[in-house]
C-alpha cells in the first residue's frame, strides 16, 4: 500500500483529486463516503423542502414571503452539498497525509441554517393566529 506503483494505478481523475500520500485504510475511506452520503441527503432534504414550499404551500404564506424562504432553503441545501464535497476532499487528503482530521466547518453551517429557516417558519405561524 501507498507505493509509487499504487497511485499510478488509481487513474488520472483519482489522482488529480487525490494527489500524492499513502493509500489508507479502505475502511476509513468508505466510511468517509457514507458520510459524504449522509450530507448530501440533507442537501436534498432541504432542497425538496424549498421546492415543496413554493410549490404547494400558496395558501400558507403571502407570495413573495413564500418565495424567499423557499430560495433560502434551497440555497442552504446547496451550501450543504458543496460544503459535502469539500468535507470529504479535506479528509481524503488529511487520511492520505496522515495529518489531524479538519474540524467540520458544515455543522456550523447547517445548525445555523436549520436554526434560521426554523425561526422564520415559526414566527410566520405565530403571526398568523
Amino acid at each position: 500500500m501507498g507505493s509509487t506503483k499504487d497511485n499510478d494505478e488509481r487513474g488520472s481523475i483519482a489522482r488529480r483529486v487525490l494527489p500524492g500520500g499513502k493509500e489508507p485504510d479502505p475502511r476509513f475511506t468508505l466510511a468517509n463516503e457514507r458520510t459524504f452520503l449522509a450530507w448530501i441527503r440533507t442537501a436534498l432534504a432541504f432542497l425538496a423542502g424549498g421546492i415543496a414550499l413554493e410549490a404547494f404551500a400558496a395558501d400558507a404564506f403571502p407570495g413573495p414571503l413564500r418565495t424567499g424562504i423557499s430560495v433560502l432553503l434551497i440555497v442552504i441545501g446547496m451550501l450543504v452539498s458543496a460544503g459535502a464535497a469539500l468535507r470529504w476532499r479535506r479528509i481524503e487528503m488529511s487520511m492520505r497525509h496522515s495529518r489531524p482530521l479538519p474540524l467540520p466547518l458544515i455543522v456550523p453551517l447547517l445548525g445555523l441554517g436549520a436554526a434560521l429557516a426554523a425561526a422564520v417558519v415559526a414566527v410566520l405561524i405565530a403571526l398568523d393566529r
